[in-house]
């Protein structure tokens, strides 16, 4: 049998496996070597190619996609530094637990390490970086290379979801001719089982996993001790909301919730979801009344660090750490309980058949009190008449359509995100990139995670945005809608609230670093529209204006970072004398 013919035949069992096995979106950056891939999966009638000609945009493209979706998105690139590009994107998946189907294709074994043009060593490329690694055989037609092919597809579906969820790394090798036969009237049937309408092999997972009967013992009693916080970190399953808020009920413990966590947002009541934790326990007299007995947490780690140096002044609080994933999310290094346990399970187990409607304690009382004062203040002095960063949050929590995709950027973005975006009823979904909390391809994973919305709002520092203008290409290719609000304080500007900003003479060199860049013109190249705003009124102008116009449009807001710092440092300041005033 010819090359053509093995490598058609093996491609086209492996594109139709993984289609079979539920993959439904490939993200694609053109090369030769990577021929048999490209066409057949643009060939495939249930996988929808997404174009992107940067790998290293392409990589977090495809991290927004299975982002938003929760399921696993392939990549496909040709051999060589192209593969290397999707580094970043697959660290961060690892780190995020996205599922990634990552194909590179790759010379045949005898041009590697022999001065063979664009090759290079993509064994193990990404390290621990994957949750496993391929290196997969040339193509050939004997049946039981294609079982393999199909057998292989199939675990490496299973394996990118399988808790904690991640990326998967497939090295594909093609001898020339690299075009497969497209008429081939086989490409996707070879290899399949007789009368098998489902996949080669059907990997069945654990659903969700319920807690052992001793593991539940251990845990009864906590609704006997009142000093309690339940504290929600990042985290995608809107599934929990309702078992958290009876969990919280039942134990009469306050919820914590991070901006990521989705409970700031919906029409759920929220009275015991806590959103100005991050502002109050700035106040080291506050946080001396605010001991807690016992912590339960849930989701990733919290982004506030207001929040984790409260949790490390009191280590010898008992610390349970809920993990649906099967990881080890704990930073503080402060876990006394490490629960594997479907979080809803858990928050069930706990309140067993009891009524979750208890009298209120005076614990969480005097949390919620405090928390609805800080949030007034944050509310009254976060309205600054002149543009500032922290209000950006409070106005798009006032009018942003309900159920909108609302991504933040890493840095300051995220931050003010926490401290401004409040309870609100509107459904507003949140994300953002906080596995290695980089700053860079956050524009492309955001417009992956716009090719699932009608439109997406990204709020996002100038740095981090000039790291990812190739990103913006994937508006243009693929018509999608979206409203960039780049805050332009001409450098890094969380670095102004770090002891580094005292050392004026270094300062702006290594760590403000002004770009001085006028992004009206490479929004233009984009086709897209740029708008620089003035006040409140014209920004919220300019947004319904982005939304109504589709495409992309860029929002420009000028701020200064030496005010954001004295205006944050301010606010921190009003919230602790309120609460002095009020106690």
């Amino acid at each position: 049998m010819s090359v053509r013919q093995a490598n058609t035949a093996c491609v086209g069992s492996f594109v139709d496996e993984l289609a079979r096995c539920g993959l439904r979106h490939v993200v694609i950056s053109p090369g030769s070597r990577s021929t048999p891939l490209t066409m057949v999966f643009q060939k495939h009638p249930r996988i929808r190619v997404w174009m992107h000609v940067d790998e290293r945009s392409a990589g977090f493209f495809a991290l927004g996609i299975a982002k938003a979706k929760r399921e696993p998105v392939a990549l496909v690139c040709t051999s060589g530094t192209a593969a290397a590009n999707y580094f970043p994107a697959v660290t961060e998946a690892k780190l995020s637990r996205v599922p990634l189907i990552v194909l590179t294709a790759d010379r045949p074994h005898e041009l590697r390490d022999v001065g063979a043009p664009q090759t290079m060593d993509q064994l193990h490329l990404f390290g621990t970086h994957v949750k496993w690694f391929v290196d997969m055989p040339l193509p050939e037609t004997a049946p039981s290379l294609v079982r393999h092919i199909r057998t292989t597809a199939a675990r490496s579906m299973a394996t990118a979801v399988r808790g904690p969820a991640g990326p998967v790394h497939l090295n594909l090798p093609f001898r020339e001719p690299l075009v497969p036969d497209m008429e081939d009237p086989s490409l996707f049937t070879k290899g399949r089982r007789s009368g098998e309408s489902s996949s080669y092999v059907q990997v069945h997972q654990r659903y969700q996993d319920i807690l052992e009967p001793r593991s539940t013992n251990r845990l009864n009693g906590l609704d006997k001790v009142e000093r309690g916080l339940i504290i929600c970190g990042p985290q995608t399953d809107s599934d929990i909301t309702g078992p958290l808020l009876r969990l919280a009920r039942f134990l009469q413990y306050p919820i914590l919730a991070d901006p990521l966590s989705g409970l700031r947002s919906g029409p759920h009541d929220k009275t015991w979801v806590l959103d100005s934790y991050d502002a109050f326990l700035r106040d080291e007299e506050m946080t001396k009344k605010l001991e807690p007995e016992v912590v339960i947490r849930f989701g990733g780690m919290p982004v506030s660090k207001a929040l984790l140096l409260f949790l490390k002044r009191y280590p010898s609080s008992r610390h349970i750490v809920v993990d649906g994933g099967g990881g080890w999310q704990d930073p503080t290094l402060l876990a006394t309980d490490m629960v594997y346990a479907d979080p809803a399970s858990f928050c069930q187990a706990l309140i067993g058949d009891r009524p979750d409607e208890r009298e209120r304690t005076s614990w969480s009382l005097q949390w919620q009190k405090i928390n609805s004062r800080s949030r007034r203040i944050m509310v009254e002095q976060g309205r600054t008449p002149n543009l500032s960063e922290g209000r950006i949050f409070l106005e798009l929590a006032e009018w942003l359509p309900e159920k909108s995709l609302l991504f933040v950027g890493n840095s300051m973005p995220v931050r003010d995100m926490d401290s401004f975006f409040l309870n609100n009823s509107r459904g507003i979904q949140t994300m953002a990139n906080r596995g290695a909390n980089g700053i860079d391809g956050v524009v492309s994973t955001a417009l992956g995670a716009a090719t699932t919305v009608s439109h997406m709002t990204l709020v996002i520092g100038d740095l981090s945005f000039y790291h990812d203008l190739n990103g913006l290409l994937a508006a243009k290719l693929h018509s999608l809608n979206a409203t960039i609000i780049v805050v332009n304080n001409n450098g890094g500007g969380i670095f102004s609230f770090l002891p580094q900003a005292k050392e004026a003479e270094a300062f702006e060199d290594l760590f403000g670093t002004p770009i001085d860049l006028d992004f009206s013109h490479v929004v233009q190249m984009y086709k897209g529209t740029f708008r620089r705003v003035t006040d409140w009124a014209e920004f919220r102008k300019a947004h319904e204006e982005g939304r109504k116009e589709g495409g992309l449009s860029v929002i420009e807001i000028v701020t200064d970072r030496g005010k954001n710092v004295s205006l944050h440092r301010k606010i921190w300041q009003a919230v602790a004398n309120g609460l002095k005033e009020e106690a």
